[in-house]
């Protein structure tokens, strides 16, 4: 009996040395024993656990759910998450023991505090998601402010139309590029494609308004030996067959004829064609882009352009404000290409304060592909370091958008920008009947033009109402 006794002593002695809480109960439940620290855990005392049933336990809410009771009902060892009255998460872990006859004779259960480490879970989840959002963030950022081969986004105008390009980029579906001769639709058809999952594809291009219509089926399609007089030994693939698993981009799609665009409506609605004289249908999978700098809804309700394909390559259009309407480019665009140029030809050029304050003046008909052209022109005749207005061709010295500007002397950049930018809404008011109708004008949010207008002609300006303040013109 003294050994039996003390071999419970040394039992008991262990068990509340344990780092973890121990309750015994016997087959029908009742708790006969509880280490030391259940107490602190539980928020009960010990003695007014032991003699009590799990069950009266866990309606008086001391913890729950009741493991044991898990246990004698499958009979098999079982895990739960157990919360406390006092809003504890412990891991707790229950174990049958059975006699000799299999009868259930006691249900051991033993829990870890795991508070802390759920805690530490959830607040490193918090943490990743907030790395994550970060992470997106900066990503959406770099791209928006990404400058491709002159395509500069400082200008919300121009911000939105990269956001939009990077957006479908991901997405295979056409894109047609609206906007006026030389505002960077082919730069922005490159960018798309080099961001796509076709980017490690080919990107071809052709000018359907470069090449003769009798020769424009043959580049397009390819041709087989002796398909026609002069063809190629051996024959030729065509830019359709070339642009597999890449991006085929047609450019000028208004020059297009009417035959082609039948022929081109079935190539994008089955990816198969046939070679100029060729017996072999051949597949293409590419993705296509294209652009045009005319009206192409005006030439569908002529009748100059098939509605069916106009539908087909109008999924997703994308319009490219003209440079004039990209006022925050104009300057850093110059300066990029002045780098570019300065590169390109080996020599030190800078634009000085007034000639940037010119560029500012000008409307910029060609758009940026003038402004590249005129900058290049600059670069290499200007005989000095520092470009000023002498070297400045005549017609940007007299065709300015606003000569009171230019007159007044000293005349900050920002105050600049607001002049012009007050200009612009003047007119373009001039055109819109609404002010969503003025925000796709202009390219930026319906709020945000709301608060231009604030800005520029007071809180109690109504469009319907506006007047040019030198013609007294009112808008429609």
């Amino acid at each position: 009996m003294e050994e039996a006794a003390e071999l419970v002593d040394v039992i008991d002695t262990l068990l509340n040395a344990l780092f973890v809480d121990v309750l015994i109960a016997d087959g029908e439940g009742k708790v006969v024993f509880v280490s030391q620290s259940f107490e602190d855990n539980y928020g009960v005392p010990i003695e007014s656990v032991v003699g009590r049933t799990v069950t009266e336990l866990e309606s008086l809410g001391i913890f729950t759910p009741s493991i044991t009771r898990l246990v004698m009902t499958t009979r098999n060892r079982q895990s739960a998450v157990q919360t406390t009255r006092s809003g504890q998460r412990l891991l707790v872990t229950g174990v049958p023991v059975f006699d000799r006859e299999n009868r259930l004779v006691r249900i051991i259960s033993y829990s870890y505090d795991l508070t802390e480490l759920i805690e530490l879970r959830e607040h490193m989840q918090a943490m990743e998601e907030e790395m994550s959002r970060v992470k997106s963030e900066l990503e959406r950022l770099r791209e928006r402010n990404v400058r491709v081969d002159g395509i500069v986004a400082r200008s919300q105008a121009m911000q939105r139309v990269i956001d939009t390009a990077l957006q479908v980029a991901r997405h295979d579906v056409p894109i047609l590029l609206l906007g006026e001769s030389g505002v960077g639709k082919g730069v922005l058809a490159k960018v798309i494609h080099s961001h796509s999952p076709r980017s490690s594809g080919p990107f071809v291009s052709i000018n359907c308004a470069a090449i003769p219509e009798a020769l424009l089926e043959s580049e397009l399609f390819g041709y087989e030996q002796g398909a026609f007089t002069g063809a190629g030994r051996g024959g030729k693939p065509g830019l359709i067959e070339l642009a597999h698993d890449g991006t085929l981009f047609l450019d000028e799609i208004g020059e297009l004829p009417l035959s082609m665009q039948a022929k081109l409506l079935k190539v994008i609605q089955e990816r198969r064609f046939f070679r100029i004289g060729g017996k072999n249908e051949r597949f293409s999978n590419f993705r296509l882009l294209t652009a045009t700098n005319q009206n192409i809804e005006e030439m569908v309700s002529k009748g100059t352009f098939r509605k069916d394909l106009y539908f087909r390559l109008n999924t997703v259009p994308i319009v490219i404000p003209p440079l004039r309407h990209r006022q925050e480019d104009i300057v850093e665009l110059a300066q990029y290409f002045t780098r570019i140029m300065c590169e390109r030809h080996r020599v030190e050029r800078t634009l000085s304060p007034k000639v940037l304050r010119r560029f500012m003046e000008y409307d910029w008909p060609g758009n940026v592909r003038e402004l590249e052209n005129t900058i290049e022109r600059l670069t290499v005749l200007s005989l000095n370091l520092v470009i000023d207005e002498n070297d400045l061709p005549p017609h940007l010295l007299t065709h300015t958008r606003s000569e009171e500007s230019a007159q007044v002397p000293g005349i900050s950049l920002p105050d600049l920008l607001a002049r012009y930018e007050r200009k612009i809404l003047e007119d373009a008011c001039l055109r819109a009947r609404s002010t969503n109708d003025l925000a796709r004008m202009l390219g930026i949010s319906q709020p945000t033009v709301v608060r231009k207008l604030h800005k520029h002609f007071g809180r109690s300006f109504q469009l319907a109402h506006h007047t040019e303040s030198r013609g007294h013109r009112e808008t429609p």
